[in-house]
């Protein structure tokens, strides 16, 4: 039978549901689908249909996501999915290309995902942008360095996370300009964010919260469950699960991680998404006790290489000529020249000779300015046709903080 690919309708709710629980292999629990309904845009939820079944689906968000420089408009890429019954039929391969076709259209220069799988979307121009850390660290061997900053004019609230939403909306806001990756969150991602259903909490009891404040008001907070737990010969063992945490200086930050690592009756605390260049890692005296393991995070694909090279900022001046390779956005597929500086940046259509041939899923691993680019170059994915070129591209493009998007979309 012959497919067909269009966005989805409202009424198909219950199938694009199905298409999910199949493809991920877990149920969608009904509170998880209320919340997903919620932040879903159907214009940019596109379905492929076999007669009248649907087979295969993808989503867009649209979002505000800090780039080096500042905001812009990201499309972020979730939901994708394909009947086990449809696959190697195109489904997918068809979807993203419609996808990338109709960010093109609407001006989104740039696109951002997670993934599932890491190996799929490289095939789609997709470059891994972000890297993220996981902790497991036992509290009885957390001391802090001597270095670590003390603010005596802070103060820390246990508060109700219902209850104290707008000042976490607050300080997230506050946060964004920060660091590339960051998103600004809509009223549905903070429902998503603050649910507290019994689904969501794993066995480790509900959301607790705490704000950590001075005379001027709140200044960082974190979101976590705790779960209890004593050996057989009665040792307290619990695990203290973080969900986020966001300090807006130096001494809030450390004191909410004191007062995580301090909590009685807990044996060790366990953060699964915190940035690359966690703050964390300086202020533990023996910083092996993060037992740290290295995950990829959000992926970035340049949709628009005019567009979206000049939409950022870039740390130090470059001038090259770039042959960009792309199999499925041709109007990327030629040489383009990239120059700027500090403050403003320009990228043209060229026919003089390249410096670097790369694919664009190379620009979009640097775009948000953590992805050193020489070990691209000594892997061959790319090739420099102008010695020193790849080096002046990598430090035009890096960036401090490190990239991070921080909620899985």
């Amino acid at each position: 039978m012959t497919l067909s690919l269009r966005p989805i309708a409202e009424a198909e709710w219950s199938g694009w549901m199905t298409v999910e629980e199949e493809a991920f292999g877990a149920p969608i629990l009904p509170h998880r689908a209320e919340l997903y309904l919620g932040v879903t845009e159907f214009d940019r939820s596109l379905g492929v249909f076999d007669g009248d079944l649907l087979v295969g689906c993808t989503a867009v968000c649209s979002f505000t996501m800090t780039v080096p420089g500042g905001p812009i408009p990201v499309g972020g890429v979730t939901a994708v999915g394909v009947l086990p019954s449809h696959r190697r039929r195109g489904v997918l391969s068809s979807l993203m290309t419609r996808q990338l076709s109709d960010l093109h259209e609407r001006g989104e220069a740039v696109a951002a995902l997670y993934a599932s799988e890491a190996a799929i979307y490289g095939r789609y121009g997709y470059g891994r942008a972000a890297d993220s850390l996981v902790f497991r660290i036992p509290t009885a061997k957390a001391a802090f360095t001597r270095h670590a900053p003390v603010d005596p004019g802070l103060r820390l609230r246990i508060v109700r996370p219902a209850e104290a939403r707008a000042t976490f909306e607050k300080i997230h806001d506050s946060a964004l300009d920060e660091r590339p990756g960051l998103y600004a969150r809509t009223s549905g991602r903070w429902d998503s964010v603050l649910s507290d259903h019994e689904a969501d909490q794993g066995g480790a009891g509900p959301l607790r919260a705490v704000v950590v404040e001075d005379d001027h008001g709140a200044r960082g907070y974190a979101l976590f469950r705790i779960r209890p737990s004593w050996t057989e010969d009665d040792v307290f063992d619990g695990e203290l699960r973080l969900k986020e945490l966001f300090g807006l200086d130096p001494a809030a930050y450390a004191l909410l991680w004191r007062h995580l690592l301090d909590r009685d009756l807990v044996s060790h605390v366990t953060a699964q998404n915190r940035p690359s260049d966690d703050p964390l890692i300086h202020l533990l005296a023996e910083p092996r006790m993060l037992h740290a393991r290295w995950l990829d995070e959000l992926w970035i694909r340049v949709v628009d290489v005019e567009r979206a090279l000049p939409a950022r900022r870039y740390s130090a001046p470059v001038d090259v000529v770039i042959d960009v390779e792309d199999d499925v956005c041709p109007w990327n597929a030629r040489r383009w020249r990239l120059t700027a500086d500090t403050s403003a940046a320009r990228c043209v259509p060229c026919d003089d000779p390249a410096d670097l041939a790369m694919p664009v899923s190379v620009l979009g691993a640097a775009y948000l300015g953590g992805r050193p680019l020489a070990a691209l170059l000594a892997a061959g994915v790319v090739r420099e046709s102008r010695a020193g070129a790849l080096r002046e591209l990598s430090t035009a493009m890096s960036w401090d903080a490190a990239p991070w998007g921080g909620t899985i979309f």
